[in-house]
């Protein structure tokens, strides 16, 4: 069950640090916050390694959004994201994101949004030591949600979902 089912959340994935394969679960995760009203994933479609994609893109409805890698070492994926999220904010017709990588990237990106008055969810894998986590105890579900990896069949020892409202 949603938190709240009219929320219109705009859901971010940087897919050169995300698994296609868990593209149902997250949208399935993302439906208990509200509506995907933005699907959109972010990286350069002509590299083999995001062939995996395709087959989730076409089916969940996603956007794929091509960013093509001009240097070494630097990741315009990330800066088309974080462009194209404060062009959505400023629209002013949403009322959260849900930012899915497993980079620290987009933590201004998320602290930024929530100034602004939104609700970001962050979606990615455990780390040891991430800044989507909180050191206090977080709030009662669904503001953090940890899913195991027998339940849900990850590649990866676990994933977190970790919510950060202005309120």
């Amino acid at each position: 069950m949603a938190e709240n089912d009219n929320d219109r959340l705009a859901v971010m994935i940087d897919a050169d640090n995300a698994q296609a394969s868990l593209c149902p679960e997250l949208l399935a995760e993302v439906a208990r916050f509200g509506v995907a009203s933005v699907k959109r994933a972010y990286g350069d479609w002509t590299t083999t390694n995001l062939k995996g994609w395709k087959e989730h893109l076409h089916k969940h409805a996603i956007q794929p959004v091509q960013q093509f890698s001009y240097t070494t070492g630097k990741n315009a994926t990330d800066s088309a994201l974080i462009i194209d999220a404060m062009d959505l904010l400023h629209e002013g017709k949403l009322d959260g994101f849900c930012l899915v990588s497993s980079d620290s990237d987009f933590t201004r990106l998320a602290t930024r949004i929530r100034e602004s008055g939104l609700t970001v969810y962050g979606f990615g894998e455990r780390a040891r030591r991430s800044p989507w986590r909180r050191d206090r105890p977080a709030p009662p579900p669904p503001s953090r949600v940890d899913f195991a990896p027998q339940s849900l069949g990850f590649a990866f020892p676990r994933l977190t979902v970790n919510a950060a409202s202005p309120r």
